[in-house]
């Protein structure tokens, strides 16, 4: 009697225990889950609003090839996303060629040329930088970039491929440095170690070891910069001009998915041709950075089987 007396209260405890564990474990997986759900309700929202015009009256060779963007014609309207998506692809890529050398780079120099209170001042001013808003970066584009660009390139108009790319360059940096240097932190100790054991260099150690040893990791952090840049709205929008064309130049003015739906579905009448339209864009964006994160995760996997 006395031992089974004893034993009861430890094995109530463990029953506790475990339900308790149950709980806890069933309501992580809730949290996982919810991400799932929320990326699915976000896409079937975005489809629903605009599925009567998508489904019904859209011309998808129109949509996706041709260039002129005439939604609130009286005549002839027209819903040609070719130019929008040229614009935001240009001002992309110039983003990217600023925003990859600059960030690895400083991801680099972080990570392993400096150390103490430089270091940590680094980290606050990259932090800093990711906190300044985006209309902060679209007046800058708007009152400095854009007198510079016409007094420097003699351009008609400081409103441009140009500017759009300075801008989202510079706000893409931080991301791009915080994931790559997680990723150089990453590697074990004994890689530079060895390295510098045999007569290399901290800057030979950081590129013949370092980088390819961190290329998921530095891949990712490219990619989300890529992501970052293309999901971009208002500092596109005061940058770009806001011009509906593809761009021959650095100095041609565009405009970008974002910056049409933002600047457009304010002004259109709910449930119209023109409103589903913009959702229509809106489901063209959708699927566009589901390709690029779904490419960063395909190319993530390869180079972390290599």
């Amino acid at each position: 009697m006395e031992g089974t007396r004893k034993e009861a209260p430890t094995t109530g405890r463990a029953r506790s225990g475990a339900a308790f564990e149950f709980v806890i474990e069933w309501a992580i997986r809730i949290c996982g889950f919810s991400a799932i759900f929320f990326v699915f309700a976000i896409f079937a929202f975005v489809f629903v609003s605009g599925s009567e015009f998508i489904l019904n009256r859209l011309d998808l060779g129109e949509f996706l090839t041709s260039t002129e963007w005439y939604p609130s014609s009286v005549a002839n309207k027209r819903y040609g996303t070719l130019a929008l998506f040229a614009g935001t692809a240009s001002v992309t890529l110039l983003a990217m060629l600023i925003a990859v050398p600059l960030g690895l780079g400083s991801a680099v120099f972080i990570s392993e040329f400096t150390s103490g209170k430089l270091k940590e001042s680094l980290k606050v001013v990259i932090e800093l930088l990711a906190a300044v808003p985006s209309v902060v970066w679209g007046f800058i584009g708007l009152a400095m970039m854009n007198p510079m660009i016409i007094a420097l390139f003699d351009a008609p108009i400081g409103l441009n491929v140009l500017n759009g790319g300075i801008i989202l360059g510079l706000m893409s940096v931080p991301i791009i440095v915080s994931i790559g240097e997680d990723a150089l932190k990453a590697v074990p100790d004994s890689y530079r170690e060895a390295s510098l054991a045999l007569g290399a260099t901290r800057w030979q150690t950081a590129y013949k070891v370092l980088f390819p040893a961190a290329r998921s990791g530095l891949l990712a952090a490219v990619l989300l910069g890529v992501a970052r840049a293309i999901g971009e709205t208002i500092a596109v929008l005061m940058a770009t001009g806001h011009a509906v064309q593809v761009p021959t130049s650095p100095l041609d003015s565009v405009r970008t998915l974002t910056a049409t739906i933002a600047a457009e579905l304010g002004e259109t009448a709910r449930g119209s041709d023109h409103y589903q339209a913009l959702f229509a864009v809106g489901v063209l964006l959708f699927g566009l950075t589901f390709v690029v994160n779904l490419t960063a995760d395909l190319l993530v996997r390869g180079a972390r089987n290599r």
